[in-house]
């Protein structure tokens, strides 16, 4: 298993394989007798688990960034071009309409 403290940057695939496998030690330590459990192994899922939320945090930020980016530049071209935008709505709503009408009947 790779070292979870680095703190590369990760894909979201990976990043839940790690969450999915921290979920899975906690599980095992909480079934296992608590005379077993050390304060070693409680302080290290908890730095592991500090470490992926850390990572969770970024890849958070990052996409609402990317999002917002979007979501501006989207707003822009639209008010830039409002009545090509309408027509491109106008005709999207109506394939839209005309395939969702051949499949009910």
């Amino acid at each position: 298993m790779k070292n979870n403290n680095e703190t590369t940057a990760q894909t979201p695939k990976e990043l839940l394989n790690d969450l999915h496998s921290l979920v899975s030690e906690a599980e095992k330590m909480m079934g296992d007798s608590i005379s077993e459990h050390t304060d070693e192994a409680v302080s290290a899922l908890r730095t592991r688990f500090d470490a992926a939320h850390e990572r969770l945090t970024e890849l958070y930020a990052g996409a609402r960034q990317k999002v917002i980016a979007g979501a501006k530049c989207t707003d822009a071209t639209i008010r830039a071009n409002p009545y090509q935008s309408l027509a491109i709505a106008a005709g999207v709503g109506l394939l839209a309409g005309v395939l969702l009408g051949r499949r009910s009947k």
